[in-house]
């Protein structure tokens, strides 16, 4: 075929492919046990899915019903007492529910909770989780088996626990075993004994050493390392006597530092900051069951408050409906007025408004939000209950009306000692002195020494070790590498001093030490605007106590003006004297001023907490305690073994302590005799004075004069508290709970007008 022929064929071939193939795009490959099915094909990378989490569920979750409203009214009342509500929160209470801060009334932490992180909340894990936190640096050793990584401004900024920063003196074993050959040719002449042109070694070495850093800073290590040598030397030659040998060490070495990183002083730091970091989640601890300890008492009351709300209203609302009544009957006999009936009717449904308004909240602006119903989920919200279990909680406990005063040096001085706020800022000044002191070390030189002492054996087999092996025949040579080291006879000592000064200038390290003094001073300054902050915010809380016991007095004086002027409006008008909307916005003052009166009474009780809160007293103000949780029984076992230990030793007393006391003992609850920036402060443990005389009054209010018509609810029919004769007027009456509250029977909403009868 000549080269036309050729080309022509190949034009052939290449239009047959054209042809056969077509214009399309690449189709995909044929694979020959391919059966169409796809199922396991994603054509995307990413997507919502469910994660595979199995955890059972609380049975407050799961059985809860459906809440309260103004048409769901079954229920049976549950009369609980402050204490109980706090101890049942606390149980329940494994993450707090609630919020850092100081302030007095905090928002509800459910919508907090569940789009929120455990983080960002406090629980009792919280101090388990700081001491067992470790740092991500391991400890590493070097190819000789030392420790490596020196203390000091890499460690200072401890953020681990107790256990973390001590196991930087554990002792850290390592071993290798390594082979290797050797097979290659040499540049030396023929005959060479010493070196062959073709050289081949086998060689392998096996190492074990334990390595332990010491609270002074120095580095202690024992390692024992044996050397396997064979190589193709002509043995029973100058070259070489054996064709093999081992040679086994023994070595101890001490690498100490003489200047930067020595002393018990710096490498005790990272310790102490560990632990300090463990006092600091207690304290964060203390503060949330305190906070949460506040906002339970602040929801009692709030609900206490509401209950009042409910009942004010009512009777106001029954007022309305007496007034009604009767301008309906004179309207009927001919001496009212169409309008007198019109207005009465308005002032009953706008007070029967505030009723469901007080039962059962509004997001209507300048009403109660949540009303009872509210006010109780959010109260089982703080315990951990469920929202809806067939039961109203229901406040038995009633505020106390006592006057109550605090001795202002006392107190402050008693808040700047006990107030976990402080207590936490102080912490912190003790870490940033800490590592201060970390950073002025790290501007000396490093200099280290190192002093090691070896013992060496050589032989032609490993061992055994007992020295009566012989040597090799017709040579001094020992036989067993062990038995030559057991004998003792060869020794080597080594000493190496290394020395290595800042960088010229030492710029880092002057910035590291300004930048922790820096830091310090900024830590001391935001210390004494915290304690100015604090003292102020005590001053406020003592003046709103007294504001608020003054407005008790003043509220029930007006309430007592008020009730007298209803009666005498009520019998004007009955005399045909006065009009009927003089009688209806007397019944209305007197609503507004009872409702008042509660919640003063609530705000004052409040406030009594919040001084306490301020002070660091509530824990002790509610019989609370916190303690560490019980360990496993080993541990008290070895704890115990330890403490025979100490016990059976000698004590040394230094005089010192490096580094110095970082802490004054458990917090004291009586501030007699305590040290505040080294001044003894003389005081007063509780600093309150109560006067349990009944508070005066000039006047009562007495019965209502009217009617009443159930309230448009219903529920089951319950035993009654214990009665109580109320300060406030001089029935009796249930201890919290408006009397309405204890009704049976329905009203009939079908009824256009009900106050008509």
């Amino acid at each position: 075929m000549n080269r036309k022929q050729y080309q022509y064929a190949v034009y052939l071939q290449i239009a047959l492919l054209v042809v056969a193939t077509g214009c399309r795009t690449p189709t995909q490959p044929f694979y020959l046990h391919e059966d169409g099915d796809l199922s396991h094909y994603l054509d995307t990378a990413t997507a919502i899915e469910y994660p595979d989490v199995e955890l059972p569920k609380l049975e407050d979750v799961l059985q809860a019903k459906a809440p309260l409203t103004v048409d769901n009214h079954e229920y049976e009342f549950w009369d609980v007492t402050l204490e109980e509500c706090v101890s049942i929160a606390l149980n329940n209470s494994k993450i707090l529910r609630t919020v850092s801060g100081t302030a007095q009334q905090r928002q509800n932490t459910a919508a907090q909770i569940l789009s929120g992180s455990p983080d960002g909340l406090g629980s009792t894990f919280d101090p388990a989780i700081q001491s067992s936190t470790t740092q991500s640096l391991p400890l590493t050793v070097d190819s000789d088996g030392n420790r490596t990584l020196p203390r000091g401004a890499i460690r200072a900024s401890q953020v681990g626990g107790v256990e973390d920063a001590l196991s930087e003196f554990d002792a850290q074993m390592s071993s290798f075993l390594s082979y290797d050959t050797t097979d290659r040719s040499r540049n030396v002449g023929a005959g060479n004994i010493f070196n062959p042109q073709q050289f081949r070694a086998w060689d392998s070495t096996q190492q074990l050493a334990l390595s332990k850093r010491l609270a002074t800073g120095g580095v202690a290590t024992l390692r024992e390392r044996v050397v396997y040598s064979r190589n193709n030397i002509t043995p029973d030659s100058v070259g070489r006597l054996v064709a093999s040998d081992y040679t086994v060490v023994l070595e101890a070495q001490v690498q100490h530092p003489l200047m930067r990183n020595r002393g018990t002083l710096v490498n005790r730091v990272p310790v102490v900051l560990a632990s300090l970091n463990e006092d600091s989640s207690l304290t964060e601890f203390e503060s949330l069951v305190r906070n949460l300890v506040a906002d339970v008492e602040n929801a009692y009351w709030e609900l206490y408050c509401a209950y009042r709300n409910v009942e004010t209203t009512q009777i106001a609302r029954d007022s309305a409906q007496a007034t009604a009544r009767f301008a309906q009957l004179n309207l009927e006999s001919g001496s009212g007025t169409a309008q007198d009936v019109a207005q009465a009717e308005e002032q009953f449904f706008a007070f029967s408004a505030q009723l469901t308004t007080a039962l059962a909240g509004t997001n209507v602006p300048g009403n109660d939000p949540y009303g009872v119903y509210g006010r109780e989920r959010e109260l089982r919200n703080l315990m951990g209950i469920a929202s809806t279990d067939g039961r109203l909680a229901r406040p038995i406990d009633e505020p106390s009306l006592a006057a109550v005063k605090f001795d202002w040096h006392e107190l402050t001085t008693e808040a700047l000692y006990r107030s976990p706020e402080l207590r936490a800022q102080k912490i912190r000044i003790k870490q940033r002195e800490l590592e201060c002191l970390v950073a002025k070390n790290q501007m000396l030189p490093d200099l280290n020494v190192s002093f090691s002492a070896r013992w060496v054996g050589v032989g032609d087999t490993l061992g055994p070790s007992s020295r009566d092996g012989g040597n090799i025949p017709g040579s001094t040579f020992a036989n067993s590498a062990l038995a030559d080291l057991t004998e003792g006879d060869h020794t080597e000592v080594g000493a190496r001093l290394e020395f290595t000064p800042p960088a010229i200038g030492s710029r880092r390290e002057k910035a590291r030490v300004r930048n922790a003094q820096l830091q310090l001073r900024r830590e001391e300054a935001f210390l004494q605007e915290k304690e100015l902050a604090m003292v102020h915010q005590l001053s406020d809380a003592v003046g709103k106590l007294q504001v608020h016991y003054d407005l008790i007095h003043n509220s029930f004086q007006r309430w007592a003006a008020a009730e007298r002027e209803v009666r005498a409006r009520l019998a004007e008008y009955e005399g045909g004297r006065s009009p009927v909307n003089v009688v209806l916005q007397s019944q209305q003052r007197r609503a507004l001023a009872q409702i008042e009166y509660y919640r003063s009474l609530c705000e004052y009780n409040k406030s009594i907490a919040y001084v306490h809160y301020l002070k660091g007293t509530l824990l002790d103000y509610n019989n609370i305690a916190l303690n560490e949780g019980p360990w496993a029984d080993k541990a008290y076992w070895d704890a115990l073994e330890r403490a025979r230990e100490r016990d059976a030793s000698y004590f040394l007393n230094y005089g010192y302590t490096r580094p110095g006391v970082v802490r004054q003992g458990p917090v004291k609850t009586n501030v007699n005799n305590v040290m505040i920036d080294n001044e003894t402060v003389m005081g007063d443990e509780v600093g309150e004075i109560y006067y349990e005389d009944a508070m005066p009054m000039e006047v009562l209010p007495g019965d209502v004069e009217f009617d009443s018509i159930n309230p448009p609810l219903s529920n089951k029919a319950v035993p009654s508290p214990p009665t109580s004769t109320s300060a406030m007027d001089s029935r009796t009456r249930s201890a919290v709970v408006p009397a309405s509250f204890e009704a049976t029977g329905t009203s009939d909403r079908n009824v256009s007008n009900p106050y008509r009868s």
